[in-house]
């Protein structure tokens, strides 16, 4: 469903405040980040955010000069390759981003709010918007992957909800099930690889209520799975040789204490590893390789969004409307819950916390629907089809207001520093 200007409003300063928070804190010294594949220096993140309003808005439906004039090649991700975001000089300082920043969103709010819209100014409001939302959520696994502090609005400190009990495996009845979002004229909004919604075909099957658990995934770890060859295709045992020391042993943030206690790095704490929250920071790999291990497989596309939509076809697993408190999303509790809480969020077959907590690995490729088209940023999709992993449903850094039952991520197969889970399927 289409918002109204208030609702995009709300959003963008919603969108703007956490940016603002997320860099606002670090130092110099912090904003010079390493070089790594799945990092960008924050500075460019929100150069870049602010340069789509400019582009796709400002330019589109008003003055076409550039607000900061010599850097519209710095800014364009498909301009500037990865690496050369870190080059010396390249990229400005903090100081003369932030007023960029700040002259940009200004001119937004300004020749935005207050007034309607008409399609093509809501649909490309609303679109840049939530492409900054996607920014804001590489910002928060960048400092994870940095080991910086949990930002200022996350409630790490709160209690989690509790667990609920619920376990086991859900029945989903074979049928014929709605997938992806109707066409731009429906008046529903969707990114191009949602497009066009269609009818799949899906067997009767059995999938966990629930995602698989540190608990779980202990199991295996302990059991010498990373050891046991027989578990790891190709991939992921070329994967696996990637670690540091030459192989790796366990997920990515965890490691043995000297009295055998497990641990996890949350941000830049090392905390006891909580048992009953779900396994997080995996790869597809090591997905898989529980799978063998456990004697079930991954879920297909097809399969999660009917196990999450059910016959009805539902946006949220629950319903029609967005309810936040049922999921754990927006930097709240960044997956310390147990996978048995939030039992509101189930779906029409009882599955928990399919939205937020973690993306969830799918054993599908990343590909187009029948009678795909390219939306008006043509790369949002295409440079992904093909060899990169579908993931499902969001995760705990993921803004609440972008995601539901059709949103469709992609990630390479041996990804770990993005919020990444999983649940599975009985053979």
């Amino acid at each position: 469903m289409m918002k109204t200007i208030e609702e995009m409003m709300v959003e963008l300063d919603v969108v703007d405040r956490k940016s603002r928070a997320l860099l606002d804190d670090l130092d110099d010294g912090q904003l010079a980040v390493p070089y790594s594949p799945g990092v960008n220096p924050p500075i460019w993140e929100l150069g870049h955010s602010a340069f789509f309003y400019e582009y796709f808005l400002l330019r589109k439906f008003g003055e076409s000069g550039a607000r900061m004039p010599g850097y519209d090649d710095v800014w364009d991700s498909f301009e500037i390759s990865h690496k050369h975001r870190w080059r010396p000089g390249v990229v400005p300082e903090k100081g003369a981003m932030f007023d960029y920043y700040r002259g940009v969103l200004g001119e937004v709010r300004e020749k935005f709010g207050g007034r309607a819209l008409d399609d093509e100014e809501g649909y490309l409001l609303r679109y840049v918007i939530h492409h900054h939302q996607m920014h804001i959520e590489s910002l928060l696994w960048s400092r994870q992957t940095l080991g910086y502090p949990a930002p200022s609005f996350a409630t790490l400190k709160a209690a989690p909800p509790k667990g609920s009990g619920i376990s086991g495996d859900a029945q989903v009845e074979g049928g014929d099930y709605l997938m992806g979002m109707p066409p731009l004229s429906s008046g529903e909004f969707s990114f191009d690889n949602e497009r066009p919604s269609h009818r799949v075909r899906v067997e009767s099957f059995s999938i966990s209520k629930t995602l698989v658990s540190n608990r779980e995934f202990l199991e295996f770890v302990v059991a010498g799975a990373y050891q046991n060859e027989a578990l790891w295709d190709f991939g992921g045992k070329c994967w696996l040789l990637e670690g540091e020391g030459g192989k790796r042993e366990m997920p990515t943030y965890w490691r043995r204490d000297a009295d055998g206690s497990w641990q996890h790095r949350k941000f830049d704490q090392w905390e006891e590893l909580p048992l009953d929250a779900p396994v997080l920071h995996v790869s597809v790999w090591e997905a898989e390789a529980f799978c063998r291990w456990a004697g079930r497989w991954l879920p297909t596309e097809p399969e999660w969004e009917a196990a999450a939509r059910g016959p009805e076809a539902l946006r949220y697993p629950w319903g029609e409307t967005m309810d936040s408190t049922r999921v754990d999303m927006d930097g709240t509790f960044f997956g310390t819950a147990p996978v048995d809480a939030f039992s509101e969020s189930a779906s029409p077959a009882g599955c928990l916390q399919m939205l937020g907590t973690a993306w969830e690995w799918t054993s599908s490729q990343f590909l187009p629907y029948a009678g795909f088209e390219i939306d008006m940023y043509h790369y949002m999709s295409v440079l992904q089809f093909g060899d990169h992993r579908v993931t499902k449903g969001g995760s705990c850094a993921t803004c609440s207001s972008l995601i539901r039952n059709s949103y469709r991520q992609a990630f390479l197969p041996g990804r770990t520093d993005v919020f990444t889970g999983f649940r599975t399927c009985a053979r």
